[in-house]
Formats: structure tokens, sequence, C-alpha cells
């Protein structure tokens, strides 16, 4: 079967996805002058028609010449598996076009892990391709034996240093598909090495720049300077745990591992409490959530690759009727969010996610509400208390990151949508103990209810609920919705006196199978499910007991030039110095002398490059401005991370109702 599909254009990802060493081998055997054509040639290569027969994708490159990519499972696993017909092949233009073009697939090619959302591209099952001059004798992270830094993981450590900085002072314009390739080669060195984790930062930030580069709607400049920052530091402690040839848990928990570990969890009893789509630019599906008798949260996937990123949202939102790997369990993740399983010999890792291995029996059970017991005492914690629990977490490893660590668990009342943003799009706010929260979409893609569904709720101003959203850090409370249901003291209107039956305020009424709760992911709001009073009844927004805000921190006058490196590259942030004065004592007046120092470091660093006896700028390293981007970096996520904390504390005088 033959299908005509169209190149990369816009949102749609129609190219296999490609392993990350094949990546860098293809580009590395190009000259030094096809090198230089290499970002051109990519460009025009994306624009040409794909034809898919089984696993292999087909490109015209012109009249004579076709290019052809074999995917087993959609993942081109070796550099023999990309194949061209010009005369200049293997060492061609067109083959590094053509691995430059596919997306990235990310993960050990070896391991069969569950992918989790929040870390971007789930692993595949491909096997490896080693590059020529990549280590094979350094310890793994397994072996106990494996205590400091050896000689194969110090040179792997210092070439993804090297090759990192080199792409921060290079910025998103300058880091082209050779410096990517590079970047790819020392995370593939690195998890030979068996430095995993710094690894997977390098594939990530490679991903994230090509996703700044080709201007992919889902791109976010604060993801890019996120992993940049995630991947330097890793580096730079690496380097200075070998410098001081130190061992311990630290070492190891900078490593990394190469793949998830289950530990035997015995019996557990499982109550559903609702899922989530997933979305990413290879992968689609979807996430369920559980809570066990003692109040612990666990996990369950069902997401499968993708090669039509048209396809992606109903694939996810699909994937909810499927059934849920455990055991003998026959329920979807959709009924399972409202129902319950009794499992045995059950496996677990250590962030939460359930194995799905032979041993394991499970049967469908009762479920639980939400004002409950167990489910209950996720929302007994005080808000304040859950944000600082979440922004813990969310600086923990990923793989140690217990589950659930990043969700807040909150009962609130609506307020009514005021507009937000440049372009001036509606924000749904929430009073939450008298915090004013503002509540967004967990996901935007038109495809998923998020949307439709947080719109629907923004006309009920009064509406009380309990809520399920995962916190995004800001100086402004503020919570991405993924699941909604009724509060404690809910009574549907179906059950009250007829007398009785016109509410004074908004109440979330739901058909009996919906068991009071609604995955926003999944799941449209109808208007039938919303019993709203009388119009006159409801009080406008403006006439809400809303007081004023606390003052702004001006921490955007150091963000902004950290964003200004990643984005223009070092030389674009030296252009800037000469505007920096009163940005530093902005900061100083705020009593952020620290920032402001750390500012004047980093700019200081942009400039000071070395010069020849004529004056020319000579190469160097970028070590001294990649330590000060960083150190400035850090400073700035502790800084937004306490602010957020702060801000969560702080109540609107006259707002509680």
């Amino acid at each position: 079967m033959t299908e005509a599909v169209q190149g990369v254009t816009g949102s749609r990802v129609q190219w296999p996805a490609v392993r990350p060493e094949v990546v860098a081998e293809v580009v590395a055997g190009l000259s030094a002058r096809l090198q230089k054509r290499l970002d051109g040639a990519a460009a025009k290569l994306a624009e040409r028609p794909v034809e898919r027969t089984g696993e292999d994708w087909r490109i015209a490159v012109d009249e004579e010449t076709e290019l052809v990519l074999h995917a087993p499972g959609g993942v081109v696993a070796t550099s023999g598996d990309v194949r061209c017909g010009c005369l200049l092949a293997p060492a061609c233009v067109h083959r590094a076009a053509a691995v430059t073009v596919c997306p990235l697939a990310d993960g050990e090619p070896s391991e069969q892990v569950e992918p989790a959302p929040a870390e971007g591209q789930p692993p595949t099952s491909a096997p490896t391709a080693a590059l020529p001059d990549a280590p094979h004798d350094a310890p793994h992270d397994d072996d106990p034996a494996a205590g400091t830094l050896g000689a194969a993981e110090r040179a792997a450590v210092d070439l993804l240093h090297r090759v990192a900085a080199a792409a921060l002072a290079a910025g998103v314009g300058g880091a082209g598909a050779v410096l990517q390739a590079e970047l790819l080669r020392a995370a593939h060195r690195a998890r030979l090495a068996g430095l995993h984790r710094p690894a997977a930062a390098a594939v990530a930030v490679v991903t994230r720049i090509r996703a700044a580069r080709s201007g992919e709607p889902d791109h976010r400049l604060a993801d890019l300077v996120a992993g940049l920052r995630e991947l330097l530091g890793l580096s730079t402690a690496l380097s200075a745990a070998a410098a001081a040839d130190t061992a311990g848990p630290g070492v190891a928990a900078l490593r990394g591992t190469a793949r998830q570990v289950y530990t035997a969890a015995g019996g557990l009893r499982l109550y559903g409490l609702f899922s989530e789509p997933v979305l990413t630019a290879t992968h689609a599906g979807v996430l369920t959530w559980a809570v066990d008798a003692g109040g612990g949260l666990h996990t369950m996937a069902e997401i499968m690759p993708h090669t039509d990123a048209a396809a992606a949202a109903p694939q996810a939102v699909g994937a909810g009727n499927r059934a849920v790997r455990l055991g003998d369990a026959m329920l979807s993740h959709r009924e399972f969010t409202r129902a319950g399983l009794a499992v045995q010999g059950a496996t677990r890792s250590a962030a939460g996610r359930l194995g799905a291995g032979a041993s394991v029996r499970a049967v469908r059970a009762a479920g639980a509400a939400w004002t409950a017991e167990p489910a209950a005492r996720l929302w007994a914690e005080p808000p304040a208390a859950q944000v600082a629990r979440a922004l813990g977490a969310a600086a923990l490893p990923p793989e140690v990151r217990p589950a659930g660590g990043e969700l807040l668990f909150l009962d609130v009342t609506l307020l009514g949508a005021v507009p937000h943003g440049p372009g001036g799009e509606p924000s749904l706010l929430a009073d939450c103990g008298g915090v004013v929260v503002a509540l967004r979409a967990a996901h935007d893609h038109p495809g998923l209810a998020h949307r439709g569904n947080l719109a629907l709720l923004a006309t009920a101003p009064g509406l009380r609920l309990r809520v399920i959203g995962r916190l995004e850090r800001s100086a402004r409370p503020e919570l991405r919705l993924l699941a909604v249901g009724e509060p404690p003291s809910a009574q549907p209107p179906e059950d009250r006196a007829p007398e009785d039956r016109a509410p004074e305020a908004p109440v979330l009424a739901l058909p009996a199978d919906r068991a009071g709760r609604v995955n926003l992911g999944l799941e449209r709001l109808q208007t039938a499910d919303l019993a709203l009073p009388p119009r006159e009844a409801v009080p406008p927004l403006a006439a809400l007991p809303v007081g004023p805000l606390p003052p702004s921190t001006p921490v955007h006058l150091l963000s902004r030039r950290v964003e200004q490196a990643v984005t223009g590259g070092r030389a674009v942030l030296a252009l800037g110095t000469g505007t920096a004065r009163g940005d530093r004592a902005r900061l100083r007046s705020a009593g952020l002398a620290t920032g402001a120092a750390l500012l004047e470091g980093l700019l200081g660093a942009a400039v000071d490059q070395p010069r020849d006896v004529f004056g020319r700028v000579v190469a160097d390293d970028h070590d001294a401005f990649a330590a000060a981007w960083l150190a400035a970096a850090w400073y700035e996520e502790e800084l937004a991370s306490a602010l957020c904390a702060t801000a969560w504390t702080q109540e609107v005088p006259g707002n509680r109702p």
C-alpha cells in the first residue's frame, strides 16, 4: 500500500523518527563544503512530497534522484537505513538533510519503558547504531563499582559541556544542523559512557532548538532555556565531581539510569482518579492516574507512535477507550477513572509507573468518589503546602520524581473570565481559599477538549468545583486544569425538592455515569452539565470583591537577558550592554543585589572575548560565558520558584466567598 503525504509544513509531521546517533553519524560523513550547504538543503527537502510504502518513506529529490528512509516501527535505526540514489552517496548532502528534517526518537534504544508526558519524547525500542569513535568500555551506572567518574566518562562530559557551551554562544539562529549533530554525537558518547541523564538532556535540547528554528506551534522558549540550564548544570556538576574525584549517591543521580527499575509492590487496591491525553512530535496516547488505599499515586499509560500530526489528537483521545494493560482487567482507561482495580503481584517504578508484567493479576473493583477516602485526603493538604511540594518535585530527576508531585488538588469557586495576554485571550479566574488563581488549558491543541471545556466553565461564575491541575510556575498563581469534579457539599438538582431546584449559584450537574468528575482533555462538557441560576442572580465579575494585587518583582529584567542569550547568542547579548545600567539599578532598588551582580557578570562575559594583535575576535571555548549564563539562569529559576510559592500564600483582601 502506497500513501502519498506532504512534507513537513506547518504543524504536520509526516517523516519517520530517527535515532540521534544516526543523525550524528550521517552528518559527520559530509565534507566541510557540504556541511555549509546542509541547512539550505534540509529546508528544500522538507518541502518535497513524501510517499510511504510500508516501512519505507520515499522522497523524490529531483527527476533522477530518489531518497529512501527505511523505518521499521516508524524509526530510522541505523545509517544504512538512509539510502540515496545520487552519485555522491553515501557522503551526500541529501542523506544528511533527510535525517535533519526527521524528528528525533528519544529514549534508550533497548529499553521498554512506558513514556511520561512531562518529559517530552517517548522512548522507542529500536536497536542502536554506535558511532565509530564512541567508547564502548565505559563503566555502567548500574555497576556498584563505578563510583567515581572514569576516563571515558570524563572525556564524554568534557565534550558535552564544550558543545553545549558552543550551542549557547551561537543561539538558536546560529545552531544549525552541523552544530546540532555535534551535540547529538556528544550525547551518544555520553550515553555509551553510562551518563544517561546528561545524554537525554542533550537530545532534548536539540529537539527544542529544531522546534525553535522551524517555528513549531508547540515551541516554548522557557522549555529551551530550561533544557540548556539542565544540560550545562549537569555537565558542570559532573566536571566538578571529576575534578574532586568524589563518589556517592550524588554522582549516581547526575549519571541517571538507562531504564526504569520496577520493584515488587505486592497487592494494591487502586481507585481511578483521572486521565489526560499525551501529545508529542512522534507519539500520542493517554496517561491515567490512580490512588491507592494509603493515598499514594500511580500511573498507567497507553502511548503509541504516530507519523501524522493531524491524526495525533484523535489517537490520543481514542487511547482513552483502549483497555488498561494490567493483568486481566477488562476496562478502558476512561472507565477506570471512575472505577477501581484489585491488583496482585504489582510492580512499580520509583516514579510511580505500574508495570504490566506477566505475573501481575488485576480484576475490576469499585471506585471511590473524590469526596470519599482515600481520594479525599489528596485535597486535605493545604494549597501552599501542595505548591511547595510541586516546586520541590520539579527539581528532582525525572526517574525519581514522585508520581503526581507536580499535581495540585484544590477546591475553588469560579470568578469569571477576564482578558489575558497581548492578544486578549480569556483567562478564567477562580478563588481558592482567598487566593485568586488563573485557570489555564492544560493543552492548546484544538483537537483536544481542554479549551472548549474551559470556555464553557467561564460562563458559570460562582460555580464551586473540586479540581486537579498541574502547577504553572508564575509570579501569579496559575494552574493547568486536567480534571474537575463536584465539591464535597454538592447536591445534584434532581435530588432536591421541586421548589428548591432553581439554584442560587451554578452547580455541576453531571449524568450518573460520569461519577461526578470530568477528564477535561478527553471528555467535553455540555451546557446541560451546568445547572445555572437566573442571570440576574449572579453578580458580574466587576462587582466581586477582588482586592489589589501585590507589587511585582522585576525578575524579568534578568530573565529576558537569559532568554536573549539563548535566542540570539553571545554576539547579540553583547550588543545590549549599553542599555543594561538602568536594569541593574532597578534590580538593586528592588532588593535583588545578587541578580544585579549576575546580570553584570553575564553581560561582561558576553563582551569579554579574546582578540588577536589586529583586534579580530578569536574563537574560544565560551566556558566563561556559559558559566556566567548558568549562574544567572539558576538564580532566575530559584527566584521564580520563590515568587511562585509566595504568591500562593498571599490572600486577596475581601475575596473569600
